[in-house]
């Protein structure tokens, strides 16, 4: 099940010198229930790109949404990207659940901020 997706986050910075992965501002990565180190599927509004990686803090409060190390030939600084986390849910029978199960979905706005 989707857990979480951040929607619409302006990547800041493409660093293709570091070893891998997406730096999110550390209060959007709380805000959506995203833990450091933790799988994310990203979607690239702009060229069609998808492609998984792992999600470390970025600075808090600053907005930041920087593509590492091969992630960065994915996208350009200003593309628009959906970061996407996915659960296992155990339902044990429990078909309502399912049923009532709200991912955490995060609107951002062009300054990476919620709305």
């Amino acid at each position: 099940m989707l857990k979480a997706k951040i929607h619409r986050a302006t990547i800041t910075e493409a660093n293709l010198s570091y070893t891998g992965s997406l730096a999110v501002d550390e209060d959007l990565m709380e805000l959506a229930g995203l833990y450091p180190y933790e799988k994310i599927m990203v979607s690239n509004i702009n060229n069609g790109e998808r492609f998984e990686t792992y999600v470390i803090p970025g600075e808090r409060g600053s907005g930041d949404i920087c593509l590492n190390g091969a992630a960065a030939r994915k996208g350009v600084v200003g593309d628009k990207i959906i970061i996407f986390a996915f659960a296992y849910i155990q339902e044990d029978g429990n078909e309502q659940l399912l049923k009532n199960y709200k991912p955490a979905i995060v609107i951002l706005s062009d300054n990476n901020k919620p709305v």
